[in-house]
């Protein structure tokens, strides 16, 4: 299969290291304005290079032909202009998360995939770490019942470095409740299997970046939260998020409490741990295991080996052997989750779904 890369950065260069472990993979076309990146691109490819064309423009690697599939790894806002040419060319695409940092520019991709006969897959990197897949694999067999409350802890590094320091303003991530959270909100509603319906959100930014200035602007993005979300079937989740942690051992702690037991998932020790209710003084019962992630995938990345299980279940979705996993729509309601979180988080106040047509 022969693939493009529209956006040649970090993440870009990610999915070129993990395209390298994909069978039958080839890197044919690259695309991004910074030389800087491409440079990037270049040295990750090393001796594959020789087979990838770069182009300083999305429309020219569409237009090409050299492609089947194409990665759009380019930064949150450039998203909706850069699927219009790739749509046009009949494309398979893999379009990182968030999908576009307005509910508006998401309803036009949505639109768009669906008139495609094409693969159109939102990249949601968490959904594929091996533990996390189990841990939802778990949920849906009905090993704790009736799932009724679900909270999700991510306690991380700062946000890094992106070329021209894009990612310090909201109006180019769409505000830290997007452009990171969208992940906690795509495996809410996989997890619960429900829409939400209400969000609160309290957040702000208060140790990370207060001391940086670009042209004279300071950051606007949240760096800590708590977000509560309602889901129409009764369930709640939690999601507490910390930019200011990178020292915790465990990265993403989750957990799903049912009406029979309650099930723990802790990344990146891998573990999961079975707790039944045993009862008042009851003797515990709780079980534990441990989750083996390949070591080539975790070496090939950043999040868990994720972006290499992702990648193959989009290249059987490209070939026809097995369906696509997390659709247009599915990314375009994480959008709109973490947008209900930004609104709640500036207002103080409880946001509900139905105001932003949802």
């Amino acid at each position: 299969m022969r693939y493009g890369l529209v956006g040649t950065g970090m993440m870009g260069v990610e999915h070129l290291n993990n395209l390298a472990i994909t069978p039958g993979a080839v890197v044919t076309a690259l695309a991004d304005p910074a030389e800087g990146s491409l440079g990037w691109a270049t040295t990750a490819l090393g001796d594959r290079a020789g087979q990838a064309t770069a182009f300083n423009s999305v429309e020219a690697l569409a237009k090409s032909g050299l492609c089947d599939a194409v990665i759009v790894a380019s930064p949150n806002f450039t998203h909706r202009a850069v699927l219009e040419p790739l749509f046009d060319a009949g494309l398979h695409i893999l379009c990182e998360k968030p999908l576009a940092t307005t509910i508006a520019d998401c309803r036009w991709i949505v639109d768009r995939a669906a008139q495609s006969d094409k693969v159109f897959w939102t990249a949601m990197e968490y959904r594929y770490m091996p533990p996390a897949a189990e841990f939802i694999a778990d949920i849906h067999a009905g090993k704790i019942g009736k799932l009724q409350m679900l909270s999700i802890r991510e306690h991380r590094f700062p946000f890094l470095v992106k070329v021209a320091d894009w990612n310090r303003f909201n109006r180019n991530t769409g505000g830290t409740m997007v452009e990171k959270c969208c992940h906690f909100f795509d495996l809410m509603r996989l997890i619960v299997g429900a829409e939400a319906v209400r969000a609160y959100c309290s957040g702000a930014m208060d140790v990370n970046h207060l001391d940086e200035a670009y042209g004279g602007e300071t950051p606007d993005i949240i760096d800590n939260s708590y977000t509560t979300i309602d889901f129409a079937n009764g369930a709640r989740a939690m999601l507490d998020l910390s930019m200011f942690a990178d020292g915790a051992e465990n990265q993403e702690e989750i957990t799903a409490v049912g009406d029979q037991a309650r099930l723990d998932v802790l990344i990146p020790e891998g573990a999961i741990v079975h707790s039944p209710r045993v009862g008042f003084r009851g003797n515990k019962q709780a079980t534990r295991r441990l989750v083996h992630t390949d070591e080539t995938a975790l070496n090939a990345g950043s999040h868990h080996g994720s972006t290499f299980y992702q990648h193959q279940r989009f290249n059987a979705a490209v070939r026809g052997a097995g369906p696509v996993e997390v659709t247009a729509h599915d990314g375009m309601m994480a959008v709109a989750i973490g947008t209900a979180a930004e609104i709640s988080a500036r207002e103080h106040r409880v946001v509900e779904m139905t105001e932003l047509g949802f």
